[in-house]
């Protein structure tokens, strides 16, 4: 075999390989592009990216899909501290969940932009990955609504 078609069996395995292998490594994480679904119209409502810093994962809203009768660039009225009346694109609205066993994070906190109550989350992700089950709550699980994210590729 020539060198010439060596080099090109070699890129096109990487090529088509890395992709696989870069889905692989993170269908078990949280890590990355989510566009998020209006539990209430089952219509993409945001792009959010999702982060991690010491064993612990945050989320940002990077994009908002407006619905016709919504302003652009909206700003939490309804937050208190220092997320009041501050731009939602850009926002950290989602922290502190932790690992807790196999494709499930827990322990942490989600922020609703809209009456800007902070309540507990946890998250799951299912179908090899692909999709995120991010449950807000107040007490337990028991008591709150659940949102299905979509992977961003």
């Amino acid at each position: 075999m020539t060198r010439k078609l060596r080099n090109i069996i070699i890129a096109f395995l990487i090529l088509t390989l890395g992709p696989i292998a870069a889905m692989a490594q993170t269908a078990d994480s949280l890590v990355g592009k989510w566009k998020t679904i209006d539990d209430e119209t089952n219509a993409p409502r945001s792009i959010v990216e999702i982060t991690e810093a010491n064993g612990e994962l945050q989320g940002r809203i990077l994009q908002i899909f407006y619905r016709p009768d919504e302003k652009p660039d909206p700003v939490c009225e309804a937050c208190e501290g220092e997320r009041k009346d501050r731009p939602v694109i850009g926002m950290t609205f989602l922290w502190g969940l932790k690992p807790d066993g196999s494709n499930e994070w827990a322990s942490g906190s989600v922020l609703d932009p809209k009456n800007g109550k902070i309540y507990n989350a946890k998250a799951t992700l299912t179908e090899a990955g692909q999709k995120l089950r991010l449950r807000g709550f107040i007490g337990t699980p028991i008591l709150g609504r659940t949102q299905i994210w979509l992977r961003e590729p």
